[in-house]
């Protein structure tokens, strides 16, 4: 089973591109994501960071693709790395703002992807989609949440593998379908169980 997760709108961003990525994906006919569980996740630390952990605990997955947007970018970007901070100046949808704070105080530094990112970039590229790798994904709620799904993870010892992808805001050079055609490739790629 696979774990896809996208966030709802926030600070004002009328339009969330991961939302409507995964809701395409949930109106498929139910043959074609009969292994997924697919859930949209509050913009909030604690509602967000707590709904992942449960879908975990729950589902025990043997792969989880979390999906958000990044403002500024024209391309998919595959994380390579969560870290254990929550800093950021904008409030989440709850209100709350966290600058400088840990994740898991007790936790470490940070956690890698464990998904095939070269996999993953061939993938997309195959499909004529810009991607890059990127070194981590903020300290927003992009971040918190790969961070709590990556400890997660390690916590219960089972061999899942995950990570985290930001997609662009839509944008006539990266419309949704296009979008939706590369995770659903990427998902793809994560049934087959490739690792490389």
């Amino acid at each position: 089973m696979i774990l896809v997760t996208a966030f709802n709108c926030f600070g004002g961003l009328e339009v969330n591109p991961s939302e409507l990525i995964v809701n395409s994906i949930a109106s498929r006919p139910q043959g074609s994501r009969s292994d997924l569980v697919i859930e949209v996740l509050p913009t909030e630390y604690r509602r967000g960071g707590g709904r992942i952990s449960e879908l975990i605990r729950h589902f025990k997955p043997e792969a989880i693709l979390c999906l958000g947007v990044a403002m500024g970018t024209p391309t998919i970007r595959i994380e390579r790395v969560a870290l254990n901070l929550d800093d950021c100046e904008m409030a989440d949808n709850a209100g709350e703002v966290a600058l400088g704070r840990h994740i898991e105080p007790e936790g470490p530094v940070g956690y890698r992807s464990t998904l095939p990112l070269t996999g993953l970039v061939r993938a997309l590229e195959s499909r004529q989609i810009p991607v890059v790798i990127s070194n981590h994904a903020g300290t927003f709620l992009c971040n918190h949440v790969f961070y709590v799904a990556r400890h997660q993870v390690e916590e219960l010892g089972i061999p899942c593998q995950c990570g985290f992808l930001h997609v662009p805001p839509l944008s006539a050079s990266l419309p949704l379908p296009l979008m939706v055609e590369g995770i659903e490739a990427c998902i793809s790629l994560l049934r087959g169980g490739k690792r490389a």
